[in-house]
């Protein structure tokens, strides 16, 4: 994983990259590695926070479309901000999950670790600062209710950092999940929010949903060595329908 230093160098040397950090965005470099052996044309970002994931799609896949989902009226607020004037870019005020209606979102000290999930002190003591600060109402859809198959030019991706609410996400978008190429998940071992599915689970889940793990990226471990979260890459055993 990279230092902050690495990241902070490698988004000062990048104009593109610099003009966002100026706005309070740090893109998301880490995943220009993975993004640039993909090719894919639709990205769909589900968790989406202030725009770190879509900046590094933008300059890994400048011609891909991204549609991307964030529930937080405040980091939303940003990401438009940071996009604004860009084609090919979308932002869906909203969750992702297995029905539509409302949630409370538990707010967390640095909002991109906000869930749908109880915090639990593992996450705190792993990553301090991100202890529930307050409660907030959000709305939750499935993810055929807001883009078709169509929108799906292939090949896809649909990249998922929801902290601990994957499993739930994934059901959100069981309807469309034959039409993605490519699951690019953020995945615990030990559990950062109370009841998520573990890696093994989601493992397992994109599985029987056609998809085989094909990729380990950003590995973290304790100061035990013990292994806490990593970005899973998922590739479809099949052809996308």
């Amino acid at each position: 994983m990279l230092t902050r230093a690495k990241k902070l160098a490698q988004v000062l040397k990048t104009p593109f990259y610099r003009r966002a950090l100026w706005k309070g965005v740090a893109a998301g470099v880490e995943h220009e590695s993975c993004l640039r052996r993909l090719s894919c044309k639709t990205v769909i970002d589900i968790g989406a926070n202030r725009g770190q994931f879509a900046l590094a799609v933008r300059r890994s896949l400048p011609q891909a479309r991204i549609i991307s989902f964030e529930p937080l009226p405040k980091p939303a607020r940003i990401f438009r901000t940071v996009f604004a004037g860009q084609t090919g870019v979308e932002l869906h005020e909203m969750a992702i999950g297995p029905s539509s209606g409302k949630k409370m979102m538990h707010i967390a000290g640095r909002d991109d670790s906000s869930s749908l999930l109880p915090i639990t002190n593992l996450q705190t003591e792993v990553y301090p600062g991100t202890q529930e600060i307050a409660q907030q109402e959000i709305r939750v859809e499935r993810l055929d209710r807001i883009i078709s198959s169509a929108d799906l030019v292939a090949p896809a991706l649909l990249k998922m950092d929801v902290q601990g609410y994957e499993f739930q996400c994934l059901e959100g978008c069981s309807e469309l999940l034959p039409h993605f190429r490519y699951l690019y998940l953020e995945c615990a071992f030990r559990e950062l929010y109370a009841g998520q599915a573990l890696a093994s689970q989601l493992i397992r889940r994109a599985h029987e949903h056609g998809f085989d793990l094909t990729a380990i990226y950003h590995l973290f471990h304790d100061r035990d060595g013990q292994p806490v979260d990593a970005d899973l890459l998922f590739t479809r055993r099949s052809e996308p329908a």
